[in-house]
């Protein structure tokens, strides 16, 4: 069949242009949206005049039956028709006749795509909150129940003040929030419809955009023809959202790869997650979070890949934008992916807890109770306590022990000082509880925490529905 543009060619395309120009190879996964758009189209060109309820109906049910054909795997993608919108609209002409000639009336592919990629990637966002909140739900769960479970908290990744796991989490859970946050604004943000715009300054058939927009669920139509058939800021948005949420997936599994390791000893995760060495019989491998922290760099390259793209393009619609949609793809695929196998890989993990609290009393954590004990209670000035403290750290590390073993007699003999009570502030979970301002790690505190992100996360699902 000749291609719906080849009126004004006088010879065929080469085949080395078929193949190189064509996006049917990847943009068919839009094909949902693209049929959803037509059907809008159709129902506005109803309404405006321009088709007989007869041919609406007419073109209803093709687009139906091709979305049946696709559906079932009947339908054959071809390169000759270049892209998903060439090759529905053909299908559609070749069932219904000549009724399906007048669909692309009052449209241009330019705003066709601007829309089926602006809802792919709309859709792409939603489904990508549903699966954070669902990570989260997962570790919020974890996080409840281990609340006096005690470990060191560090910097540097050194030993530095004792927290609990709970607290810990609940870390790793204020950062997916921000993620769902950042999605949340950047849907508001890009719920616009272009649809309506033509090739790049509207259209003289009297469109009724309003009603497209409310008919495919956007806010309202976007403001201005050449913007919307050029502008790709909701497909950056995505892939920005994408690689900030990868960012943090990989801090997470850069924690796990430690965690799992025999010099922390802090997690076992499940053999249904770990993989073996193909010489070394002993070896139990963390891939899953070893992928996940690889799999953050592909993300960040798909966003600098389509700002490269469109740092200098010209308004309005330029072929370059033929190279946003498989960064996309794949982003999304790969954080879906990602997402739900962490999920799965902390629910089945294995805390180890009392070897946690085994390694909380290395490394003298309650070091900065006793330099607080000394401004509080006996009237230091914090740089002099801050010495003095570091003077009775270096008086356990010569005996070998933690600061928390040491006597009060033995404390009062490095400086005077020191009151009676200090050794008591050097006890792991007492430090550990003594932080309960706000955000601290304190029980009480870190149960606050776990119920302020429920609470957002009852009203992020809420705000989906």
């Amino acid at each position: 069949m000749a291609k719906l543009w080849s009126g004004r060619f006088e010879s065929e395309s080469s085949k080395l242009l078929e193949d190189f120009n064509a996006s049917i190879g990847f943009d068919w996964q839009m094909w949902r949206e693209d049929i959803q758009g037509s059907k809008a189209h159709a129902k506005m060109l109803a309404k405006i005049g321009v088709l007989s309820q007869s041919e609406l109906d007419s073109i209803l049910g093709g687009l139906e039956q091709i979305a049946t054909m696709i559906e079932s795997g009947d339908f054959e993608f071809n390169n000759s028709d270049e892209d998903i919108h060439m090759a529905i609209e053909s299908k559609l002409t070749q069932l219904i006749g000549e009724s399906g000639k007048k669909l692309h009336t009052a449209r241009s592919r330019n705003d066709q795509v601007a829309l089926d990629f602006r809802l792919f990637s709309l859709r792409a966002n939603t489904s990508l909150r549903h699966s954070i909140i669902a990570l989260m739900q997962t570790l919020l769960h974890i996080a409840r129940e281990h609340t006096h479970t005690i470990m060191p908290g560090m910097t540097h990744l050194q030993h530095a003040q004792p927290v609990n796991l709970g607290f810990h989490i609940v870390a790793w859970c204020c950062s997916l929030q921000r993620d769902v946050q950042r999605l949340q604004d950047s849907f508001k943000r890009n719920n616009f419809s272009p649809l309506g715009s033509g090739a790049l300054a509207g259209t003289p058939y009297g469109n009724d955009r309003e009603f497209v927009a409310r008919e495919l669920g956007f806010s309202a139509p976007t403001l201005n023809a050449m913007d919307s058939v050029s502008d790709r800021d909701f497909a950056l948005d995505l892939l920005y959202d994408i690689a900030m949420l990868m960012m943090h997936i990989s801090r997470i599994s850069e924690e796990l790869v430690l965690w799992s390791s025999a010099e922390f000893g802090f997690i076992t995760l499940s053999d249904s997650y770990s993989t073996g060495s193909s010489i070394m019989p002993q070896k139990k491998n963390p891939d899953v979070p070893e992928l996940l922290r690889g799999k953050s760099g592909r993300s960040f390259g798909n966003l600098m890949a389509l700002l490269s793209v469109m740092k200098s393009l010209p308004l309005a619609y330029n072929k370059d934008t033929q190279e946003d949609k498989e960064g996309v793809f794949d982003s999304v695929r790969t954080a879906q992916i990602s997402l739900e196998i962490l999920r799965e890989c902390l629910a089945t993990t294995r805390f180890n807890t009392e070897n946690m609290r085994k390694m909380a009393s290395i490394g003298h954590l309650s070091a900065t109770d006793l330099a607080d004990f000394l401004v509080r209670e006996c009237g230091v000035p914090f740089r002099d306590s801050h010495h003095i403290t570091g003077k009775v750290v270096a008086y356990a590390e010569k005996k070998g022990v933690d600061i928390s073993a040491l006597t009060q007699e033995e404390l009062q003999s490095i400086d005077s000082r020191i009151k009676e009570g200090a050794s008591a502030v050097l006890d792991i979970e007492s430090s550990m509880q003594a932080r309960d301002s706000l955000g601290g790690c304190a029980s009480a505190q870190t149960l606050l925490q776990i119920e302020s992100l429920e609470m957002f996360i009852t009203q992020a699902k809420s705000a989906m529905e």
